[in-house]
């Protein structure tokens, strides 16, 4: 067989990154992989797969091989007849065949294992601290220990976790796991359980080994919501449930399970929250509580005692190994200033504003000493500024031990936004504060996968924030905010910025996971999305009433289509349908206005263009455009995106609902919002916005006077954004595709306050929740509900990257792009790249004088449109894999620079 140069490498299973495939819930995983070494004219003709099992006895048993006549490279069927049970283990290797009959050489092995699939897996029992009364204020951690001997040299040894609250775990000492597991998700529905390898954690028989985890109330039973929050909203105390299982060289096997054998006392930490902080009191170590016994340390029985055993949990609440997207201690940030205020506090600056806690390296004091760290997002009057948080403390706390070497601590169960700490009771005989403290950056892991640079440094500094904003937001959930006493799932958010979220990492797994709740939130609520998920708030006055709400409810389509036009893949579309064709139906309709009832009913309360810049602080649904308007707009967007999920899907009936649906709708839209002329009803930014990016303008006429009053309004403003949540991601879309393309730049590097600049200028490094969350003199936004970090107003993300630097995906999963970038605004050069499901694309230009260059980069076995400026307009270039560059001459933008109206000798109305 005729070997050739091509290389197959990256073989994924489903959407797991690299290092994360143990312990994972698919018992027929899809396989994708990718190549490298080949030409624009390569096409594969074949693959081959081989699955492997480890073998005592030979190292590997081959399980199945089996070749498919197939171009696909993306997500094929799993190759096996059987499924994957639980704690399976098996290795993959690819190869592949070109058109010209040339085979691959196989690919390296890659390794997945299965978690605990059914819930007849669990053998353990749920434990709990024993007699533990619901508490009017926050519980102190619980520890859990259990000492036991091997039989024999282990083989391997898996550790199965999951928690109604926050866990940690530690093997002879070494602590194991995640941040914040196993994650938040509805308890009511289900709990993740992570896996973990410890075959290298546990000593030799006949030596004891121990095992401990550190148990917290973390989302389970600790204070959540705004308005001074609740506690116990899903159980009164947190409960674990481990199963350590091993095999040993003869193999025979073992269970260590959690049960009443367990002992457990209160651990060091006094309170363990998450909008309050932790309190630690070193002096209440127990050193060496989770290590075995041996000639140095002897354990001491005394302040421990057995565990209570719990009823098993309900048969409906599932276990779930987690989605492979597990919270994340990522890097960690040095002060770049200390401050002295003027009230003589002393306040770290680490120069961004993150999410996560800062970390004590070094101390040294007195057993007793006290340290305390307050974090905020911004100074006020030369002091932290912490009114934004509400009622959250956001302290964290550590009584030292006085060890004489010194002492090192970090919180476990806590996060904090925050770019400045305010450091207490520092020891007068520690370290230097600076040397001695770090933040710790955490966010679920994600695999980034855009990159976006330009000429304008203020553009950067932008799409960097907009990256940060993401990071802190996406820990477990997609959270509106990550610092005050909110924190919470807010599914409108998220729908208008997923398609820029898809853009900067692979967050399939993660927003998977979460949809898995708003589904089932759903159906809770008779078919009415949840506001924010998940979501513990049924019977609470507001959260649990079900009260429909355009964009936010629109989350069942807006997320799973996001995600399939970045992946390709139908699978989320597929799970989601249901819960998409539910929501239509349940959207109260227009009885009184129309003869039949397909717009929304207008006495529905509506969210609408929620924070409005020219909303008044205290109330931020108040906007320029009809927020009945803004829903149904939206309504027919929706049922279009649903008309093309059928077609997809292969729903033939169902595509010919909804096209038909779409359509009459969108004729009523017309005829409730639309003038003959074009003008839209609000005569507002957002409402133009809307009508042109969802095509709900019938005419040619009537879209050219559409854009032009775009134009006029935008130019009135002096470019000012008039926009909230719902125009924000489409206005300067709608500009360009009105061909006002220099007003739509005029508006983006626009760096009066409202702008995307005016935080940048104000020294910003994360995008904010208000336009003016801070004012021009340094103040804080008067309003109850302002944040510094939320991702919403970063969804302009998307006309950067497919506008500015002119890529964008053509077919779902980027099996053709287009190159068609738009110059205007002075900037002179942009690149942007992603990391395809097929391979890397990109897009880069520059202008020198009147020369104009475009690069691109196309992944193998795609396809890119280039369109490039000619004399007389453009033209369009189909190019195949690999590495293309174009030049020309340029012809300057005359629209640039634009002028606004206010400075002409008229005004126009």
């Amino acid at each position: 067989m005729e070997r050739s140069g091509h290389i197959v490498s990256d073989v994924r299973f489903e959407h797991c990154q690299p290092g994360h495939t143990l312990g994972l819930p698919y018992d027929r995983p899809r396989l994708s992989w990718k190549f490298y070494n080949v030409d624009s004219a390569f096409r594969q003709a074949a693959y081959e797969v081989e699955v492997y099992a480890p073998s005592a006895d030979t190292g590997t048993t081959l399980l199945c091989c089996r070749k498919v006549n197939s171009s696909q490279s993306r997500l094929v069927p799993w190759p096996c007849d059987e499924a994957l049970i639980s704690r399976q283990e098996v290795s993959v290797r690819v190869r592949i065949w070109s058109c010209h009959g040339s085979s691959s050489s196989w690919s390296q092995p890659v390794i997945f294992e299965t978690g605990l699939l059914t819930r007849a897996d669990w053998d353990c029992q749920r434990i709990a601290a024993p007699s533990m009364p619901p508490t009017a204020g926050p519980c102190a951690e619980q520890l859990f220990r259990r000492a036991f001997w091997l039989r024999s040299r282990v083989r391997r040894a898996r550790l199965y976790v999951t928690a109604q609250g926050l866990y940690q775990v530690e093997i002879n000492g070494q602590q194991i796991g995640d941040f914040l597991a196993p994650g938040w998700t509805n308890y009511n529905h289900r709990i993740l359980h992570q896996t973990y390898d410890v075959t290298h954690l546990l000593t030799g028989a006949p030596e004891e080994n121990c095992i401990g985890i550190r148990l917290a109330e973390g989302w389970f039973s600790g204070r959540l919501g705004f308005l001074g929050g609740r506690r116990h909203l899903w159980g009164p105390y947190p409960t674990v449930m481990a199963q350590l299982e091993i095999i040993y060289e003869d193999h025979s096997t073992e269970r260590i399970c959690t049960d009443k054998t367990w002992l457990t006392t209160a651990g060091p930490a006094k309170a363990a929250e998450i909008y309050d902080g932790e309190k630690y009191d070193g002096t209440a170590e127990i050193d060496g509580w989770s290590e075995p016994s041996n000639p140095t340390h002897v354990f001491d029985p005394a302040p421990w005692r057995e565990a209570d055993e719990k009823p098993p949990l309900s048969d409906t609440i599932q276990i779930v190994p987690d989605f492979g997207a597990p919270g994340t201690r990522k890097q960690t940030i040095a002060p770049v200033q200390k401050i002295i205020t003027p009230r003589g506090k002393v306040v770290l600056d680490f120069g961004q504003n993150l999410v996560g806690y800062v970390r004590i390296k070094a101390v040294k004091g007195k057993r007793g000493d006290r340290i305390s760290l307050e974090h905020a997002e911004v100074m006020e009057n030369n002091e932290l500024g912490r009114r934004p948080l509400r009622i959250c403390q956001a302290l964290d706390q550590y009584t030292l031990k006085g060890a004489e070497s010194g002492e090192q601590w970090e919180p476990r169960f806590t996060f904090h936004g925050f770019r400045y700490c305010q450091v207490d009771g520092w020891p007068v005989e520690a370290p230097e504060l600076q040397d001695s403290l770090v933040a710790v950056v955490c966010h679920s892991e994600m695999e980034p996968v855009g990159h976006f640079l330009c000429s304008d440094k203020m553009l950067n500094k932008l799409h960097e924030n907009t990256v940060w904003s993401m990071k802190g937001n996406f820990l477990s959930i997609p959270t509106d905010c990550p610092q005050r006493d909110e924190r919470l799932g807010w599914t409108g958010d998220i729908a208008l910025f997923a398609p820029s979220a898809a853009k900067l990492y692979d967050c399939y797994s993660f927003l998977q996971n979460w949809l898995v709740d708003v589904v089932y939130e759903q159906d809770l609520r008779g078919g009415i999305p949840p506001l924010v998920s998940p979501n513990a708030f049924q019977g609470v006055e507001f959260w649990g009433d079900p009260w429909p709400c355009s964009i936010w409810h629109d989350v069942t389509i807006r997320v799973p289509w996001a995600l399939y036009v970045a992946s390709g893949d139908q699978d989320i579309l597929a799970r989601n349908y249901g819960s998409m064709k539910t929501w239509l139906t349940r959207i109260p309709r227009d009885m009184k206005t129309t003869t039949v009832n397909r717009l929304w009913d207008r006495e529905c309360f509506q969210l609408g263009d929620w924070l409005d810049p020219s909303a008044p602080p205290d109330q931020p649904a108040t906007s320029k455009t009809d927020a009945t308007l803004v829903a149904d707009a939206f309504l027919v967007h929706n049922l279009d995106l649903v008309y093309q999920i059928a077609e997809v899907l292969g729903d033939t009936e169902g595509a010919r609902v909804f096209e038909a649906e779409a359509r009459a709708t969108r004729q009523q839209f017309v005829h409730e919002y639309i003038s003959a002329s074009g003008r839209v009803v609000s005569d507002s930014q957002t409402a133009y916005a809307l009508a042109i990016c969802f095509d709900l303008l019938p005419t040619a006429a009537q879209r050219t006077n559409a854009g032009e009053r775009l134009a006029k309004l935008v130019r009135r403003e002096h470019f000012k954004i008039e926009t909230g949540f719902a125009g924000t991601p489409f206005i300067c879309e709608a500009l360009v595709r009105a061909g006002h393309g220099a007003v739509a730049y005029a508006m983006l590097l626009n760096r009066e306050c409202p702008s995307w600049l005016y935080p940048v200028t104000m020294g910003a490094t994360t995008t904010w929740e208000r336009w003016d969350s801070m004012l021009p003199d340094g103040s804080i936004n008067p309003g109850e509900m302002t944040s510094f970090n939320h991702y919403s107003h970063g969804a302009v993300i998307s006309f950067l990257h497919e506008r500015l630097a002119g890529l964008r995906c053509v077919e779902p999963g980027w099996k053709k792009s287009r190159a068609a970038p738009v110059i205007s605004g002075g900037i002179t050069h942009a690149e942007v790249s992603y990391n395809t499901p097929y391979g890397k694309v990109g897009c880069s230009w520059s202008i020198e004088g009147e020369q104009f260059t475009l690069a691109v980069e196309v992944p193998p076995t795609t396809t890119m449109e280039v369109v490039l400026p000619t004399e007389s307009g453009e033209r369009t270039e189909l190019v195949k894999a690999g590495k293309w560059t174009f030049s020309g001459r340029h012809r300057p933008d005359r629209a640039w620079p634009v002028t606004p109206i206010s400075k002409m000798p008229w005004v126009e109305g």
